[in-house]
C-alpha cells in the first residue's frame, strides 16, 4: 500500500497531492455530517391520517400568526385624540359673520320708479342666499330655507343680535368641552333642544336658529393620525411573533393532517417535496474551513514533502475512524434513556495523531473531531450543535495530546488515558452540576463510568490502531523506536555479541545525534534507535573495522588499497539490506543507507594514489544517497566526528572544538548537506551541543595523589 501511494505521489507531484488529500478529507467530512444537518422529512398527504407523531425538527417564526396577533394589537389600540380649543372661538367668529351678512342685507337699498327708496324683501333674500353660499357648501353645511332668511330678515335689529348672541354663547359653552365625531349628533340635538326652550328666540325664527346652532357644533377633539400610527407601529412591533418550537408536536399519530398543519409542516421544512439548502451550505463554510486551516498546517510545516503526504494520509484515516465511531454510537443512542456519546473515546484521534505525526497537527485534528461531534451525537430533535459533547471530546482531546510523550511506552500510554478519564470525570461532574436538568443516581453513576470508559479507550484503541498506522503508512512511531531499543533485540545482539566495539560506538554515536536532533527540533529518538542500527552492515566482516580490532593485527595490512575500500564501502549497503529482510522501518533502513552519504574514503584514497597518481576520486566514494533528512544528516556528522575523537590522544576541548567544526566544514564543502534541509544556524547548534556532549564524555580527570607507603 505505501509503495502505490508513493507512486500516486511521484506521479501528480506534492501540490498536487496535497491538494488531493485536503478536498478528500473535506468530502469525508461532508458525506458523514450532511446525513445529520439535513433533517428528517415526512412523506405527507392533505387529509390523510398521520402514520407517526412528528415533532419540529426546528424553531421557526409562523408568520401567519404572527400577522394575526399583530392585527388583533393593533384593533385593540385606541386612537390619540387632539383638542382643538380655538374652534369655539372659530365657530362663534362664523355665526358672527352669517348675521353680519343678515344685517347688510337688511340695509340694502333699491331706488324705485317714483324716486323713493323701498326695501325688497325678495332681493334682500336672493343677496342673503349668495353671501351665505359658501356656508352652505361647507363640511357642516349651513341649510337656511327662503322662509328662515325672511324671518330673520324681518327680525328688529335689536333682536337680531339678541338671537345672535344666544346662539354664539350656547355654541362657545358646547365647544368649551371635548366633542368627537360620534358625539356630534347627540351635542347637535342637545343644542337644538335648548334654543327651542330658550323664550329669548322669537317663534319666528325658532327654525333659522336651530339650524345655525346644529350647523355651529362641530368636533372639536379629532384623532391624532401621526401619533395614532406611531401607537399602531409600537403595538404591532411590541408582538412577539409567534414560533413554532423546535420538539414541538405538529401532529399526532392518527391525526388528520388538515391544512393548518400540512401548513406548518412546509413552515418547518418537514415535508418531502421541499428542499433546504441552508443547512448544506452552513455544512459547506464548516468543511472549508477546516480545508483552509489544514492547507495552512501543511504549508508552514518544515517537514519534507514525503512526511507531509504521510501525514496528510493519517489525517485523513484518523477522521473517517472518529466519524464511523461517532455513526455507529448516534445510530444506537436512540435505544438508551441516557447521553451515550459520552463512551466515545475522546483522546483516541488526538493521541494518533500526535504520536505518528506532531503536536500542532494532533490540536487541529482534536477540534475537528469535537465540533464534527456536536453535530453527529445529538440527541434533539433538530441538527444543532451538542455544546457539551464538543467541550466534553475537546477536553479530553487535548488532556491526551499535552499529556503523552512521543517517546512514551506503552504502559506510560495507558497511564496517560487515565489521566484522560479523570479530565473526562471532572468535565461530567462540570456538566451535571451546571444542568438544568434532574439525575438519579443510576445516571450520575452511569455518566462517570461513561467517562472513565472513554479515557481507557482512547488509550486502549490507539495501542491497538497504531500498528495498522505503521503497517499501511509506512510510519514508524515512538513506541515501535523504543521496542526496536531494546537490547534483546536479534540485530542488536547480533552486534553486541558480533562487533562489541562498533556496538560501543553506535551508543557513543546516537548520544551525539540525539541531543543534537533535540536541540534543532529534530525526531531525536529515531536518530537514537537509528544510530544503534547504523553500522549493523559490518556484522558481515567484523575485524575489518578498527574498533572491533581488539588484539588482533590490522587485516588491511595485507590488502591492496582497491580491497579494502570494497570492504568498507559495502558495509553501508550490506546493513541496509539486512535490515530490509528483517522488515525494519524505512527511516532505519534510509540512515545504515546513508550515514555515509558519497563521502570519500580518504585513507584508502590517498594509499591507492600513492602507487597510482590516476586514480579516480569517484572510485574511493560510497554510493549514497546522500543525507535526505536533518536526522541522517546529523547521524552522518555523529557518526565520524565520534570516531575521530576516539582516535584523538588527550582530547581537549580546545581539540574537539577544532575537529568538529573541521569535520562538519568538510562535509558542508564536499555538499553532503545538499539534499536535506539543514540550515547554518542548525549547523552551528550541532557543533555546540557536539562539542559539549564530547567534553562531558572526554573531560580530563583529577590525578589523585598515590597513597605514600
Amino acid at each position: 500500500m505505501v509503495t502505490r501511494l508513493r507512486t500516486i505521489y511521484d506521479k501528480a507531484g506534492f501540490r498536487a497531492f496535497s491538494f488531493s488529500m485536503i478536498f478528500l478529507i473535506g468530502i469525508i467530512l461532508f458525506s458523514f455530517l450532511y446525513s445529520t444537518i439535513k433533517g428528517d422529512t415526512y412523506n405527507i398527504e392533505l387529509f390523510q391520517l398521520s402514520d407517526e407523531t412528528i415533532r419540529s425538527s426546528k424553531t421557526v417564526e409562523d408568520p401567519v400568526k404572527t400577522e394575526l396577533e399583530r392585527q388583533r394589537a393593533a384593533a385593540e389600540l385606541t386612537p390619540s385624540y387632539k383638542f382643538n380649543d380655538e374652534l369655539a372661538t372659530n365657530q362663534s367668529a362664523v355665526i358672527a359673520s352669517l348675521f353680519a351678512y343678515v344685517q347688510d342685507a337688511k340695509n340694502m337699498e333699491t331706488e324705485g320708479e317714483d324716486g323713493q327708496e323701498a326695501a325688497e324683501l325678495q332681493d334682500m333674500v336672493i343677496e342673503l342666499r349668495e353671501t351665505t353660499r359658501l356656508m352652505e357648501t361647507s363640511e357642516n353645511g349651513l341649510r337656511l330655507t327662503d322662509d328662515m332668511l325672511r324671518s330673520l330678515l324681518t327680525l328688529s335689529d335689536v333682536r337680531l343680535v339678541e338671537v345672535q348672541q344666544e346662539i354664539e354663547g350656547l355654541i362657545e359653552n358646547i365647544l368649551a368641552s371635548p366633542v368627537r365625531e360620534d358625539d356630534l349628533t347627540s351635542k347637535r340635538n342637545e343644542v337644538e333642544q335648548m334654543l327651542r326652550n330658550n323664550e329669548e328666540i322669537p317663534a319666528s325664527v325658532l327654525q333659522a336658529a336651530v339650524n345655525i346652532g346644529r350647523f355651529g357644533v362641530m368636533a372639536n377633539e379629532t384623532v391624532d393620525e401621526s401619533l395614532t400610527e406611531a401607537q399602531l407601529k409600537q403595538a404591532r412591533e411590541s408582538v412577539e411573533p409567534t414560533k413554532i418550537l423546535q420538539g414541538q408536536v405538529l401532529v399526532q399519530e392518527g391525526q388528520v393532517v388538515d391544512r393548518e398543519v400540512y401548513r406548518q409542516l412546509e413552515l418547518a421544512g418537514m415535508t418531502d417535496n421541499q428542499t433546504d439548502l441552508k443547512p448544506a451550505l452552513g455544512l459547506l463554510l464548516f468543511v472549508l474551513i477546516v480545508m483552509g486551516l489544514l492547507l495552512i498546517v501543511v504549508q508552514r510545516s518544515k517537514e519534507v514533502e514525503q512526511k507531509k503526504m504521510t501525514a496528510l494520509l493519517v489525517l485523513a484515516a484518523t477522521v473517517a475512524i472518529s466519524l464511523t465511531l461517532m455513526k455507529l454510537l448516534n445510530a444506537v443512542s436512540g435505544n438508551f434513556d441516557v447521553e451515550i456519546s459520552f463512551l466515545f473515546p475522546t483522546a483516541l484521534a488526538g493521541m494518533i495523531v500526535r504520536m505518528l505525526i506532531n503536536e500542532r497537527t494532533a490540536i487541529l485534528v482534536a477540534f475537528i473531531t469535537a465540533s464534527s461531534a456536536g453535530l453527529i451525537l445529538q440527541n434533539s430533535y433538530s441538527p444543532i450543535l451538542q455544546m457539551e459533547v464538543v467541550l466534553y471530546i475537546l477536553f479530553g482531546g487535548l488532556a491526551g495530546i499535552y499529556l503523552i510523550e512521543r517517546d512514551d511506552r506503552r504502559a506510560r500510554l495507558l497511564q496517560t488515558s487515565l489521566f484522560v478519564a479523570i479530565v473526562n470525570s471532572l468535565f461530567i461532574g462540570f456538566y451535571l452540576l451546571i444542568s438544568q436538568s434532574q439525575y438519579d443516581m443510576a445516571e450520575v453513576g452511569f455518566y462517570f463510568a461513561a467517562a472513565i470508559i472513554s479515557g481507557l479507550l482512547s488509550g486502549a484503541l490507539t495501542i491497538g490502531l497504531l500498528p495498522f498506522f505503521e503497517w499501511a503508512f509506512g510510519l514508524i512511531s515512538p513506541m515501535r523506536l523504543i521496542e526496536l531499543s531494546n537490547p534483546n533485540h536479534p540485530l542488536l545482539k547480533k552486534i553486541l555479541t558480533e562487533t562489541p566495539g562498533t556496538y560501543h560506538h553506535s551508543v557513543m554515536v546516537a548520544n551525539l545525534a540525539d541531543a543534537s536532533c533535540e536541540a534543532i527540533g529534530a525526531n531525536g529518538l529515531l536518530a537514537r534507535v537509528g544510530c544503534y542500527y547504523h553500522d549493523i552492515g559490518k556484522t558481515k566482516r567484523p575485524q575489518y573495522f578498527i574498533e572491533n580490532q581488539v588484539n588482533i593485527a590490522n587485516p588491511h595490512d595485507a590488502l591492496p588499497p582497491e580491497t579494502s575500500r570494497d570492504i568498507i564501502l559495502s558495509h553501508g549497503a550490506q546493513g541496509a539490506e539486512m535490515l530490509r529482510k528483517y522488515k525494519m522501518p524505512k527511516e532505519i533502513v534510509d540512515i545504515a543507507d546513508q550515514h555515509h552519504g558519497t563521502s570519500l574514503l580518504k585513507f584508502f584514497y590517498y594509499k591507492e594514489k600513492e602507487k597510482n597518481p590516476d586514480v579516480k576520486e569517484d572510485d574511493y566514494r560510497y554510493n549514497g544517497p546522500k543525507p535526505q533528512t536533518r536526522e541522517n544528516a546529523v547521524i552522518m556528522a555523529a557518526d565520524s566526528i565520534e570516531a575521530a575523537v576516539r582516535s584523538m590522544k588527550e582530547p581537549t576541548s580546545e581539540k574537539i572544538k577544532k575537529l568538529v567544526d573541521s569535520i562538519i566544514e568538510d562535509k558542508l564543502k564536499d555538499g553532503q548537506f545538499d539534499e536535506c534541509d539543514l540550515t547554518m544556524k542548525e549547523l552551528k547548534t550541532i557543533k555546540n551541543v557536539m562539542c559539549e556532549t564530547l567534553n562531558g564524555i572526554f573531560h580530563t580527570r583529577i590525578e589523585y595523589p598515590k597513597d605514600k607507603e
